[in-house]
């Protein structure tokens, strides 16, 4: 518990776009310097080195999470087409703005728009923000752009075809500052509440998509395709990594969510696999020799639960875990550093 309320600063520092550091040896618990000055050793360096290699021959991306999430944001989406054509009324409105068997459900960055540019609120509004924010408090508040944003499954197959094009270097990723993503945010509140309208609805692809899967409204699918070309040809990932400040609320929502992705330093090779698949690399620069601070650390808000780390990582180093359900991790055996050489660094690890 102690470790808590400064890993949820550093995790928020992280969201609003702060450059992930090495820390200072006396940032680091005892038994993360300890596990650090083991994996230096020159016997475990080779047995891990040779371990890798291994790995590598054989190497191959498993699409078992990947599978499981573009099911999930199909069906969840397939429910409102479904019931809009077939008139079951059973769930109605689209992503922003539903009403679900009765109950009211509002996307919590479009209803601060709404709010904000009417200047006024609206009880069921209210309702069905308090609905969404406690089902994100719950399963963590990013999950919503992994497990149910249509956009999200369009952008991871621009990615693909991104990484292959870069690969025959006919393209180049350009990253930007991901401040802009908070830059966004308070351009596009500060227009809701001078202008009374609200601009970033009228661009946001989740609600556009859901929109036109929905009631068939076509024409604005052309700002869709105009943002795929851009992360296909020019900066990977650009919408959700530098511009849309729904990541942002739904981050702050689910800052202490009991499902987490958890990472062990006991497992890592440190190849790097996760960082290289992960829309938000930034939450995983723990996973890179001498820079987590515990030996098992939950990662931080920003993460969107998409659990392609847990595809790429070829030890298991990343699980999914429920606080207070999960079983407690029992930490594996190691040789004691005995030889004065292999004990240089266990306080002070080398950086």
């Amino acid at each position: 518990m102690s470790a808590f309320l400064p890993r949820t600063i550093k995790g928020l520092a992280l969201m609003l776009g702060k450059v992930p550091v090495k820390p200072a040896p006396e940032e680091m618990s005892a038994d993360a310097r300890e596990l650090l000055a083991f994996k230096k050793t020159p016997s475990e360096r080779k047995r891990r080195k040779e371990a890798i290699a291994a790995e590598r021959e054989h190497e191959e991306m498993s699409w078992k999470w990947r599978s499981r999430r573009w099911a999930s944001i199909i069906v969840l989406n397939g429910i409102f087409i479904l019931s809009y054509w077939l008139d079951l009324q059973l769930v109605e409105g689209a992503l922003t703005a539903s009403r679900v068997l009765g109950f009211h459900f509002a996307d919590l960055n479009s209803s601060l728009q709404l709010m904000l540019a009417h200047k006024h609120v609206v009880l069921n509004l209210v309702i069905g923000v308090a609905t969404v924010f406690l089902i994100y408090i719950l399963f963590g508040g990013r999950s919503f752009c992994a497990w149910v944003c249509p956009y999200h499954l369009l952008s991871e197959i621009a990615e693909m075809l991104h990484l292959k094009l870069a690969e025959k270097r006919l393209v180049k990723d350009h990253e930007l500052d991901r401040r802009l993503r908070v830059v966004m945010f308070v351009i596009f509140a500060a227009l809701a509440f001078g202008t009374g309208y609200t601009l970033f609805e009228a661009i946001s692809p989740v609600g556009i998509l859901s929109r036109a899967l929905t009631y068939g409204t076509l024409v604005a699918l052309i700002w869709i395709a105009l943002l795929l070309a851009i992360e296909i040809v020019w900066s990977r990932r650009f919408w959700c990594r530098y511009i849309c400040p729904i990541g942002l609320t739904y981050g702050f929502a689910g800052v202490a969510a009991p499902v987490q992705i958890v990472y062990n330093a006991d497992a890592c090779f440190h190849e790097g696999k996760c960082r290289q698949v992960c829309l938000v690399p930034h939450v995983l620069d723990m996973t890179k020799m001498s820079y987590g601070t515990e030996v098992r650390e939950p990662i931080g808000p920003d993460c969107t639960r998409c659990a392609l780390c847990l595809d790429a990582c070829p030890t298991g180093a990343l699980t999914f875990e429920v606080a207070g359900v999960t079983r407690p991790y029992q930490r594996p055996a190691r040789p004691r550093l005995d030889a004065p050489a292999e004990r240089v660094g266990a306080e002070t690890p080398p950086a």
